[in-house]
């Protein structure tokens, strides 16, 4: 079968390319932009990448387009795919009956750490030899790809809220064939498709309404967002985890690079690169699904402390005389003051600066305002980027900051200011769920050339 994918360079789009190739489908796909890094894996993959939305390219007729909920009515591609009739499905629903309907599925979703637990989640059972598929939405350094197709019995899904399309408004998880639901936390996000949090809570709702009375639903016990999700009713077997729950964690390290899980009077140690408080959640969430299949907790913490890291997740990306740069997928308050503070928690006093664009939807809308001056109080300094598409003052952010911020609409003089805060035994977190205009490589070419 022939399959055409709009908007294939997009984490989901192109992973699920990968799985189709995989399956043995002949893959194409088109996006308004292709670049690295899903245009390399796409291109390794030997799946052919066209670039801006020509119609031509559906002649001939593909036997199935899948759209990506990037994709718009209006879009030449779309229009000509409605006019001539032509078959189409979107991304979840084409993963959820073509693949996770035969597998047995562990659903990662909540506002924050979805992309890291499921790596985790994924890690764990790799390494208790249970050879799970997968498909995150990041590249978990473990594995090298974003998706992989196994023959095992499981399948890890990052389980995102977003909607399937444009023709079907449903969240994306709705379609996964759950068995095991991991709900990390759940806030107020995604402005540009829901109203209120009232709204989200629903989806989740639905969401938890499509777990057998055989599967779990696994959810953080101090979570009252979640809590009035379960409170709708849920009809699997729940297990919660927290500081007093069904699992529970014990720092033996402030920064959380050192901690223990128990459960049922039994215990084991995770001893780990990763930091933060955040992360401990995510990984003793990760634990508790793989307990539903069958991996004890002494395997979970052995997997646990292999684990490298996900890409764009607290990743260094440089490292030298005594400065260290990191890329961070920061796209909502609550994210950026956790992986603030597990920083500090890590560094002790050394200098931390972070540099910050507010790329989301919901924060380029300005729904976070209030909440983002409060969010970098572990920085020592903080740099505020305005892009084109931020039509709110951030100076104003800036100026309520508690720490010295300072905010730029240029890419060159937030080059300059960085660089110019840059110190002897400092640490640099560049915060942004896109490309930055490439700022990244920017500053590290910079500091290798000095």
């Amino acid at each position: 079968m022939h399959i055409h994918i709009l908007g294939i360079c997009g984490t989901f789009m192109g992973s699920l390319a990968q799985l189709a190739k995989a399956m043995g489908h002949q893959v194409s796909g088109c996006d308004a932009n292709v670049y690295p890094p899903m245009s390399n894996q796409l291109e390794q993959a030997g799946i052919k990448l066209i670039e801006g939305y020509d119609p031509e390219q559906l002649q001939p007729a593909p036997d199935l387009i899948v759209v990506g909920n990037a994709m718009s009515r209006g879009n030449p591609c779309v229009e000509y795919m409605l006019d001539n009739q032509l078959p189409y499905t979107s991304g979840p629903q084409w993963l959820g009956d073509n693949i996770l309907r035969h597998k047995q599925v562990l659903s990662v979703s909540g506002t924050h750490g979805k992309t890291s637990t499921s790596s985790m989640l994924t890690k764990i059972l790799h390494s208790a030899g249970l050879n799970p598929g997968f498909l995150i939405g990041g590249v978990p350094q473990d594995f090298g790809v974003s998706a992989r197709l196994s023959d095992g019995d499981y399948f890890v899904v990052e389980a995102d809220e977003y909607d399937s399309a444009f023709f079907d408004k449903r969240s994306k998880f709705l379609h996964y064939h759950t068995d095991r639901l991991v709900i990390n936390n759940l806030e107020f996000d995604h402005a540009d498709i829901f109203d209120d949090l009232t709204a989200i809570q629903k989806q989740f709702h639905h969401c938890v309404r499509t777990v057998s009375s055989t599967g779990t639903v696994i959810y953080p016990a101090d979570n009252s967002n979640v809590a009035q999700v379960i409170d709708k009713g849920c009809w699997s077997e729940q297990q919660s985890f927290g500081l007093e729950a069904d699992w529970q964690y014990r720092l033996l390290k402030e920064d959380g690079s050192q901690f223990e899980i128990r459960h049922a009077d039994v215990s084991a140690q995770v001893n780990w690169q990763q930091t933060g408080l955040h992360n401990v959640h995510n990984g003793l969430a990760a634990a508790a699904a793989a307990f539903q299949v069958g991996v004890s907790i002494q395997q979970a913490c052995a997997g646990l402390s292999e684990f490298v890291g996900v890409k764009r997740r607290m990743e260094v990306i440089y490292q030298a005389s005594g400065v260290t740069v990191y890329d961070d997928f920061a796209h909502h308050p609550t994210a950026i003051a956790t992986t603030l503070d597990g920083l500090r928690a890590k560094v002790g006093n050394s200098k931390i600066v972070a540099v910050v664009e507010p790329r989301s939807a919901t924060m380029r809308l300005g729904m976070h305002r209030e909440n983002l001056s409060a969010s970098v109080a572990a920085a020592d300094q903080v740099l505020w980027y305005q892009n084109s598409r931020i039509d709110w003052d951030i100076q104003s952010l800036a100026d309520s900051c508690t720490v010295p911020s300072k905010a730029s609409d240029d890419i060159e003089s937030l080059l300059a200011l960085t660089y110019s805060a840059i110190t002897d035994n400092c640490h640099v977190v560049i915060m942004s769920n896109g490309g930055f205009e490439g700022f990244h490589q920017r500053l590290v070419s910079q500091l290798e050339t000095d």
